[in-house]
């Protein structure tokens, strides 16, 4: 099994810019965008259960208040990911080490009004571009329901591999989760 790779307390937060995406700090602000976007069937069938559902009305605000506290003991990354030339929350991404067990090192969604563009791939890139090149990590565990399969085309696309499946406990109901392993080497074979 592979070890900790990274000791707490992660750096802060970069701004990590795309061709169309910047991908900014999420910030205490961001929670009305989310409160909006977040509680559509379309972003939350697929994520883990522990999500309330149906989502509160103060379900955002609640999840942002854990959220800066994760980021204030260095634990998690968390951006919020934007177009450029407009400031405006459109979905995010989150990036943490691996523990030694929970084989899963990041998670994402996005609005469903900007799907099938290839926006969470070049969110994912980024991302998986910092983890590896600014923070030296040598590789990623990555998950999704795998019936999710425009999560599991950004992992290909990327060029990790499925490791496992497991049953998997999902908003919409019991599912099955594919494990994906990223190494650096096929990250930069891409």
């Amino acid at each position: 099994m592979m070890t900790e790779i990274h000791k707490m307390p992660l750096p802060p937060t970069p701004t990590l810019v795309a061709d169309r995406l910047v991908l900014r700090p999420l910030q205490e602000r961001d929670a009305s965008a989310i409160q909006r976007l977040f509680p559509q069937w379309e972003v939350v069938r697929w994520l883990t259960a522990s999500i309330p559902w149906p989502y509160p009305a103060d379900g955002a605000a609640a999840n942002m208040a854990e959220t800066l506290a994760q980021r204030v003991r260095g634990e998690k990354f968390f951006w919020a990911i934007t177009l450029k030339g407009d400031d405006e929350l459109r979905g995010r991404i989150d990036l943490w080490p691996f523990d030694g067990r929970n084989r899963d090192m990041r998670g994402f969604w996005l609005d469903p009004a900007l799907h099938g563009r290839g926006l969470m791939t070049e969110a994912a890139n980024a991302v998986t571009s910092f983890a590896f090149e600014e923070l030296n990590w040598p590789f990623l565990y990555l998950t999704n329901a795998v019936a999710n399969r425009a999560s599991a085309r950004v992992k290909e696309k990327q060029g990790a591999i499925e490791i496992a499946r497991e049953p998997f406990a999902y908003v919409c109901g019991e599912g099955e989760r594919q494990i994906w392993q990223l190494t650096r080497e096929a990250w930069r074979a891409t």
